[in-house]
């Protein structure tokens, strides 16, 4: 019987010790992250597109308005070198993309409000190709259709990761370029992932990390 309890003991402290050295790890890679991309956050403009209902008329609507806006503006902001100037190209243009959503939405038989502007959302952790974002809140040209009811769609205004070639798993030079002037090395490096390995490890630490703030 003692011989039972002394091996039920000895398992049990097993157990805790692999819990807390598993616990310390995931713990200092959350502080590793955090401290990164705390920093990386803020030379982001992402942009965030909600449909009014989840209908599927509503979602088509959605991406329709997604698409005119992102054609209208990525010209404007090609040549941009910082969030603070993509800021100012689109808040200047704020009049002519709630013209332009609202246009599409007359256009396709609807007459919904468009609310147009900047603020900050929060995101959850997202692919663009070899670009891995963890989840957080994030500076965004948010685009509230109607009610603002339904399913959102998002992607990165600057630097532009909102046309990415899915298919190649990789971001084009130009875009790679842009990433490396605003982003630091070891936030460059935290974001982008060269091989699909990488990236399902990196989306699973982002998504451990997303799960502990959540909690916390």
């Amino acid at each position: 019987m003692n011989k039972i309890k002394i091996r039920l003991i000895i398992l049990i402290l097993s157990f805790i010790g692999i819990i807390s050295i598993m616990t310390m790890t995931i713990s200092g890679e959350t502080k590793k992250i955090d401290s990164i991309s705390e920093n990386y956050k803020d030379k982001l403009i992402r942009f965030h597109v909600i449909a009014n209902s989840n209908s599927d008329e509503d979602q088509q609507l959605k991406l329709k308005v997604r698409d005119e806006i992102i054609r209208y503006l990525q010209p404007k902001l090609i040549n941009s070198s910082s969030i603070a100037e993509s800021e100012e190209i689109i808040k200047k243009e704020y009049s002519e993309l709630e013209e332009i959503s609202k246009n599409i939405i007359l256009e396709n038989g609807y007459n919904y409000d468009v609310k147009v502007g900047i603020q900050y959302s929060t995101f959850p952790t997202k692919q663009y190709s070899s670009v891995i974002l963890p989840a957080g809140e994030y500076k965004a040209l948010k685009i509230v259709i109607g009610q603002g009811q339904g399913k959102n769609w998002w992607c990165v205004m600057f630097p532009p990761l909102c046309f990415v070639d899915e298919e190649s798993g990789v971001i084009d030079k130009d875009t790679d370029e842009k990433l490396k002037e605003i982003l630091t090395e070891e936030e460059y490096k935290l974001i982008t992932q060269k091989t699909e390995k990488d990236m399902s490890r990196m989306k699973v630490k982002f998504k451990i990390v997303e799960i502990l703030e959540s909690i916390l």
